[in-house]
């Protein structure tokens, strides 16, 4: 038990401090609303799910030691949300902020954004590699444990994203943003493509 509160601790500080997960979230559901914005989480955790799955195979380390297949992941990842990001930015006008769904066919590409999001970010494949077997016990059964685990980081996760997910969409909601609507699409494209400007510039992670 003190091992899994130390986990959560963990997981609950990394998932507070503003970064690619928060900054995606927030920018589709500020663009096209909460369910978009949810969607986008939920790809993200569909990301940590198969790298939880991976780590306790052995595989996310065999991937950080192979140099040319992480290039490939990164730099594909990046590449297509800097293609999302610009088809934002220099969209001409944007949907009714009015509505309370998000246009057909968002949520998926919300989902498929988080999930790249988080399948080509460097500091993730290093989180899963080097930070969490070190909260696993060797000596008791594995599977168990990474269930446990991952269930945690999804409790965690998923609270968090969801509360800026819905402080966003008020916000959306807002006699200001609808004034501003095709500037708030706009300013998500610009996130976006910070997103994957941060991730291509991010270091690749070295084997010992």
């Amino acid at each position: 038990m003190n091992t899994l509160a130390a986990f959560v601790l963990l997981e609950l500080t990394l998932c507070l401090i503003p970064g690619p997960a928060v900054l995606l979230t927030t920018s589709y559901a500020l663009r096209r609303g909460k369910r978009a914005g949810l969607a986008a989480a939920a790809g993200i955790l569909a990301g940590n799910t198969l790298y939880f799955i991976l780590s306790g195979l052995g595989i996310v380390a065999v991937l950080l030691a192979s140099y040319r297949v992480f290039t490939f992941v990164k730099y594909a990842g990046a590449a297509y949300l800097a293609f999302v990001g610009l088809r934002a930015l220099f969209a001409r006008e944007a949907p009714r902020i009015e509505r309370t769904d998000a246009p057909r066919g968002e949520p998926g590409r919300a989902f498929a954004s988080g999930l790249v999001t988080q399948l080509a970010n460097p500091k993730a494949i290093v989180f899963f590699a080097a930070v969490l077997p070190q909260f696993v016990d060797p000596r008791a059964a594995l599977a168990p444990q990474i269930a446990v685990l991952t269930l945690a980081g999804a409790v965690v996760e998923l609270s968090v994203l969801s509360g800026y997910t819905l402080a966003a969409d008020r916000l959306r909601r807002s006699s200001v943003a609808a004034r501003g609507a095709l500037w708030i699409e706009r300013c998500g494209g610009a996130a976006l493509l910070w997103i994957a400007s941060r991730i291509a510039r991010e270091p690749l992670p070295v084997a010992r």
